[in-house]
């Protein structure tokens, strides 16, 4: 390769930010702005090194359902990132591995609300949840499983 072609191509190549070794497109938030856990579930993207772009909507439902994700796996906000759609309160690392893979899916789902999820913290309270990945039919299998912990439970 001669060296302009070389110096083409380096000059070509994005550059991340040295804590940003996985996603160079931002992950695109669709939440209520009267939210709080949504905003806690981006702060807790950005700690772990995503770009993040927030869009305010009240309707999350329509947005679900222009990006294929079936009303069934529901959270309280709706993001995208490269293709796949992401549901509720997802774990970052979960997110860095559904990218390391790339699976044919629409996405990832943590259906509801659980406490103890990303942005769901409240206390020492964590109650368990399974993290869903959902196939393009709209079938899901358990991408990963979170224990609870009894740990600051009222009772």
């Amino acid at each position: 390769m001669k060296r302009r072609s070389l110096l083409l191509a380096i000059a070509a190549t994005p550059i991340l930010h040295p804590g940003l070794s996985h996603a160079a497109a931002p992950i695109h938030v669709y939440k209520n702005p009267d939210c709080g856990c949504c905003s806690a579930w981006v702060d807790h993207l950005k700690a772990a090194g995503f770009a993040v772009q927030v869009t305010e909507t009240a309707d999350t439902s329509s947005l679900r359902k222009r990006f294929g994700m079936p009303e069934r796996f529901a959270g309280c906000h709706t993001a995208t990132l490269e293709g796949y759609v992401l549901e509720g309160h997802v774990p970052a690392d979960d997110i860095k591995r559904l990218l390391a893979m790339k699976p044919q899916a629409i996405g990832l789902s943590v259906p509801g609300m659980p406490v103890g999820s990303p942005g769901m913290e409240y206390g020492g309270r964590r109650d368990p949840y399974k993290v869903l990945l959902i196939d393009r039919r709209g079938g899901e299998r358990v991408f990963a499983s979170y224990a609870g912990s009894p740990t600051g439970v009222a009772r």
